[in-house]
């Protein structure tokens, strides 16, 4: 059984209503409820929220909200594995059996079907920890260098500076978009960085975390893009 839970909570601060704000024209929640939707995948589309008008929005699209999150769950400082753990247990009250869950995040416009689907068969086919979306730096960050106090350069490793690019080792980070586990390790607790954790790789061109009004924008443009190309096709 697998079920899909998109965590979207009501208090957003750096982007009002970020999770139900309009994003090209439809609530962005919208674009991860359909993927799941689409990707014919999942025996359940849940939403946790904290948040009655979230709750409607995503109903509305046809998603299932069977609770509304405690409070205590739905701070600034709750993370995203005590929210799934939340739901995890909620869920094996009902099933008293084993399931995967793929958390998708709520602002992941540039979600593709596919992406869920494949991620989906490797992730059965191993016993991974987790299995997530990840994206490759575009830049070699072990020439990366930051700004001290007294606002000059400082390099993170000097020992890199003369190396070729292709000399070093490619390194990845976290696309935002989706995890998968079994509620076993949601429940655990386990860091999603584990030595059992494996990737699902996303090109960079649909990677965008969306912090800010200027994150929302370029994301906004790189949605256009891709349907452009799509289109095209």
């Amino acid at each position: 059984m697998n079920i899909a839970i998109i965590p979207a909570r009501g208090g957003s601060k750096r982007i009002k209503n970020k999770n139900i704000k309009l994003f090209c024209g439809k609530p962005i929640i919208y674009y991860s409820i359909n993927a799941a939707k689409k990707s014919k995948i999942f025996n359940r589309i849940i939403v946790s929220t904290d948040s009655i008008k979230i709750k409607k929005i995503s109903e509305k699209f046809g998603a299932e909200v069977p609770f509304i999150r405690p409070s205590s769950l739905s701070d600034d400082f709750t993370n995203t594995i005590d929210v799934l753990r939340h739901a995890s247990k909620f869920f094996f009250n009902e099933y008293k059996k084993k399931f995967n869950i793929c958390c998708i995040y709520p602002t992941a416009p540039l979600l593709e079907v596919s992406d869920l689907i494949n991620s989906y068969k490797k992730f059965s086919s191993k016993k991974f920890s987790f299995l997530f979306s990840a994206s490759k730096f575009s830049y070699p960050v072990q020439r990366g260098f930051y700004i001290n106090k007294k606002n000059y350069i400082q390099m993170i490793n000097k020992k890199n500076y003369k190396k070729r690019s292709q000399d070093l080792k490619n390194i990845y980070h976290d696309a935002g978009q989706f995890y998968w586990a079994t509620n076993e390790s949601w429940d655990k607790k386990k860091q999603v960085f584990d030595n059992k954790s494996a990737i699902h790789l996303i090109p960079k061109l649909r990677v965008q975390d969306i912090d800010t009004l200027e994150d929302w924008n370029d994301a906004e443009k790189l949605y256009k893009l891709k349907n452009e190309k799509k289109n095209k096709i």
